[in-house]
């Protein structure tokens, strides 16, 4: 299926390649191995940029809810371009949108979202977000 591309600009971009795993039996990328490239995308910003401690942070992010539309197909050994916004940032919680384009980004493969809520690691219990993970975070708002 061909959808007409519309640009949507994002303050990040990463360019990922696809696996030989990623093909499924009808010989395209899965449809799981998008959400696992927008949450490699998601988690590699936060660790880099907003200094998120995933294995000893008082602080964690819990995916409450995830959504995917898919455009296009894509196969191994393809490399994809992966744009990163925030449409909204809450008080605890963030929601990040998300494209998955081809390389050149010249079509549109895939458009999701995630919505993360930062948690006490061992309450489980909300927290604000602040300091540099905020900070991080505002630097990719859609605005």
């Amino acid at each position: 299926m061909t959808t007409t591309f519309v640009p949507v600009s994002y303050a990040h971009w990463e360019l990922v390649p696809t696996r030989w795993k990623d093909n499924d039996l009808y010989g395209h990328v899965n449809n799981v191995v998008h959400y696992a490239l927008m949450d490699t995308v998601i988690n590699g910003w936060l660790i880099e940029h907003g200094g998120l401690d995933i294995h000893e942070g008082e602080v964690i992010g819990l995916c409450v809810e995830s959504h995917c539309n898919y455009h296009a197909s894509v196969a191994f050994p393809e490399r994809l371009a992966v744009g990163l916004r925030v449409g909204h940032l809450g008080r605890s919680s963030v929601r990040y949108e998300i494209g998955i384009h081809r390389e050149d980004r010249s079509e549109l493969i895939a458009e999701g979202h995630f919505v993360h809520v930062f948690v006490d690691r061992k309450t489980r219990r909300p927290v604000e977000v602040t300091g540099r993970l905020r900070e991080s975070l505002a630097a990719l708002r859609a605005d």
